[in-house]
């Protein structure tokens, strides 16, 4: 709606000052004409607005100028009050502040909207933590933040999965990203983006330096590159297998992120077939898990694996006084 539109023109002008009308054309996906004219009718309806033109113009408010914006919709009080789990908010030492945010935005809230605003908050809870993820080190993101938010560069000690050392870096941050209640530092190194793991980070010192982040590049640009070179990694191993119905959709839930295609199920059938793609065959041998409910049909090679790492744990048990090595 024109209204939402214009809405949204006046609280990004507001809070970001002056803006390239390009800019807020493909923020509200509408033409660079459609943006002038709605300038138009702001400035109609009284709002000081103005447009400069040329390489550093854009579209500005009357310096000095604000105003308080309550006229929120049901539907946008609502998802003020969906929030991430207190977690990702503790961690950033933020549970106050958050708590205090909300009061105020309660009280801001037209009238009408205050009871579904306050139901969502008793009704609504999102947990970003996934199931049985087990403890957890502690995160200390001190440092981490102070560096986003200062825009300095970083020297970590960082641990790599499978390294007992920590190796030493020096990066340039773009931010925090907490992803299914896992922190990540999203920085450059040699200008070329980088995940860290906060529980990773061994120690971390803010430099003095200015941070060196690549010309027009934001934390969601460097987050998206790098979330895709993780999801859409090639695995290079394709392992047909199949899984007994009763243990279909944990093996779903347990496999996602090898998953090659969904399965072909008719729903009838004892066994479900179903693809997985693996960087090497040692990674199959998690199916093990699955005991006699899952079975890999090819290739040779991941069958070979899982018989013989079955009968290292056979052999293991079955040693002569079946007790534990000394």
């Amino acid at each position: 709606m024109k209204s939402d539109r214009l809405l949204s023109i006046l609280l990004l002008l507001q809070t970001r000052g002056r803006v390239p009308a390009h800019e807020l054309a493909e923020r509200l996906e509408v033409s660079v004409r459609t943006i002038y004219r709605d300038i138009e009718a702001l400035s109609a309806s009284g709002v000081p607005v103005y447009a400069e033109r040329g390489r550093y113009g854009g579209i500005e408010l009357l310096a000095g100028f604000r105003t308080d914006v309550t006229g929120l919709t049901a539907d946008e009080s609502r998802a003020l009050f969906v929030l991430a789990a207190q977690g990702a908010h503790a961690a950033l030492g933020l549970d106050a502040a958050l708590g205090s945010a909300l009061r105020k935005v309660m009280a801001a809230l037209p009238a009408p909207h205050r009871p579904a605003a306050e139901v969502t908050s008793r009704r609504v809870l999102v947990d970003a933590t996934r199931w049985k993820g087990g403890p957890r080190p502690a995160v200390d993101l001190e440092a981490l933040q102070d560096a986003v938010f200062a825009d300095r560069r970083l020297r970590l000690r960082y641990r790599h999965s499978g390294d007992r050392e920590p190796s030493t870096y020096t990066v340039d941050p773009y931010g925090l990203v907490s992803k299914a209640g896992v922190w990540y530092l999203v920085a450059d190194r040699r200008a070329k983006p980088q995940l860290f793991r906060a529980d990773r980070v061994h120690s971390a010192e803010v430099l003095d330096d200015a941070v060196r982040r690549r010309p027009g590049v934001e934390l969601a640009d460097a987050w998206e590159v790098l979330r895709r070179q993780v999801e859409e990694r090639p695995g290079g191993l394709d392992v047909t297998v199949r899984v007994r119905r009763d243990r279909l959709d944990m093996f779903l839930r347990l496999n996602a992120s090898q998953l090659a295609e969904l399965p072909d199920d008719d729903g009838r059938s004892e066994w479900v077939t179903a693809r997985l793609s693996y960087g090497v065959v040692r990674e199959a041998r998690q199916l093990l898990a699955f005991t006699d409910r899952v079975e890999v049909l090819s290739p040779p090679e991941v069958r070979e694996e899982l018989r013989a790492a079955a009968a290292s744990v056979t052999a293991l048990y079955q040693r002569a006084g079946a007790g534990p090595e000394q």
